[in-house]
């Protein structure tokens, strides 16, 4: 019996794949990848041989029975997910198909675009004394939302960072959910678009002209948004000190 590995590829550069996940993919003899957000140059480190499938054009079923398969017929199976596997990446429904079939599988986290974005805007998503929280969200496109995520959103405003995945097409609803949690349309957001990958782009903006700007700049997928104090700390002159660094 072979062995399934669910991989994170992280945000898109190539090189911010772990050293687990590199080891893997090079022992693969099957490689499932998600063609439409994870970078093919991290195929470059497949092995000779190994078998490539994309899986944008493909059902849940397809995915789980090539998994099967090829795991019974003793391979090395590696799934590869954009950014960590465990956020939005319809994991749950995959391994349960495979522990249904006593396939034997192993998650190998990846960096996650929220982090990605924080680092190409070079700034903290927490600040010392500040804020301690972040909400991670998406808004409702194919996925309903629930009504109570807006109530989530008012109690955070003011306390946390908001990172809103998945923008899309569905910029109308992340609009509107925000609104009906209280947020002002002259609320500050960053749009990061494509974080890491050689095209990125970002631009902070309002809630008011954020549909605009995305229109004007042709970007209708693979952005994230973050809303709160981190999105603009690096025009401030000082932030509070991290007690991780004070003397006892």
């Amino acid at each position: 019996m072979g062995k399934v590995y669910i991989v994170g590829a992280g945000p898109g550069d190539p090189e911010l794949i772990t050293l687990k996940a590199l080891k893997v993919i090079r022992e693969a003899d099957v490689v499932i990848y998600a063609d439409s957000l994870v970078n093919p140059e991290i195929l470059k480190y497949v092995k000779e041989g190994c078998e490539i499938y994309r899986s944008s054009a493909m059902s849940l079923e397809e995915i789980v029975d090539i998994m099967v398969r090829k795991a019974r017929e003793g391979r090395i199976v590696v799934r590869l997910k954009s950014g960590d596997p465990s956020i939005y990446g319809a994991l749950l429904e995959e391994i349960s198909e495979l522990e249904k079939a006593g396939i034997d599988y192993e998650i190998i986290p990846g960096v996650t675009a929220m982090t990605a974005a924080a680092s190409v805007l070079k700034t903290s998503l927490t600040i010392p004394e500040k804020l301690q929280t972040i909400v991670i969200v998406r808004p409702s496109c194919r996925t309903p939302i629930r009504d109570d995520i807006a109530k989530l959103l008012q109690a955070a405003r003011d306390v946390s960072t908001i990172a809103i995945y998945l923008g899309s097409s569905c910029i109308h609803n992340i609009v509107d959910l925000l609104i009906r949690a209280g947020y002002s349309k002259d609320t500050e957001v960053a749009i990061v678009y494509r974080a890491t990958w050689r095209d990125q782009k970002t631009f902070i903006c309002t809630l008011n002209n954020i549909e605009n700007i995305l229109k004007e700049n042709n970007i209708s997928g693979n952005y994230i948004v973050l809303i709160g104090p981190p999105i603009h700390t690096h025009t401030k002159t000082h932030q509070p000190r991290s007690l991780v660094y004070s003397v006892k």
